[in-house]
């Protein structure tokens, strides 16, 4: 399945290999968690639902505005993803940057979400200069989740401060 994809896509079948990057199953079981910054419903595992409507609540209690951008993803939503942004004449090398191949996206197992606060553009680094950011970097563990494409990860993502998740 992935080999025809990859081959529409124009992906090479090396990819994943250098730097080494993980696939993700689909996740088995998705909960409603709540409808997204553009109102549009969004799904995550059982677990971190949960997780995050605890995280959500008490950064709140301190303030603090965490806003779900998107959460869990099909193969299917990322093939759509990186397809509109090659019609929109992005090479595929900056997309593959950004995101994963389809199979290889955290947000495939529903246990990844994207985080926006108020007053910042979401989905951008000036994310990490809001106290949300800051929060997150003091509070999310406790919650289980934590920052997996940092500055300089080891999977060659571009850095996501606003990407979290509890895998």
């Amino acid at each position: 399945m992935f080999s025809d994809i990859f081959t529409d896509l124009g992906i090479p079948a090396s990819y994943g290999l250098d730097p080494a990057r993980p696939k993700y199953e689909l996740a088995p079981a998705l909960v409603d968690v709540e409808p997204n910054i553009v109102g549009q419903m969004q799904q995550l595992t059982h677990s971190t639902a949960a997780a995050w409507s605890a995280m959500k609540a008490h950064a709140r209690a301190d303030g603090v505005s965490l806003l779900l951008v998107s959460g869990f993803r099909s193969i299917e939503r990322q093939v759509e993803l990186i397809r509109r942004k090659l019609e929109l004449g992005q090479s595929l090398e900056e997309i593959l940057k950004v995101n994963a191949a389809p199979g290889y996206s955290q947000h495939h197992t529903g246990q990844a979400i994207d985080i926006a606060t108020l007053g910042c553009p979401p989905l951008t680094e000036a994310f990490e200069s809001t106290p949300a950011y800051g929060w997150l970097c003091r509070h999310a563990a406790e919650f289980g989740f934590a920052l997996p494409y940092g500055r300089e990860n080891q999977f060659g993502f571009a850095y996501e401060p606003w990407h979290w998740s509890t895998l």
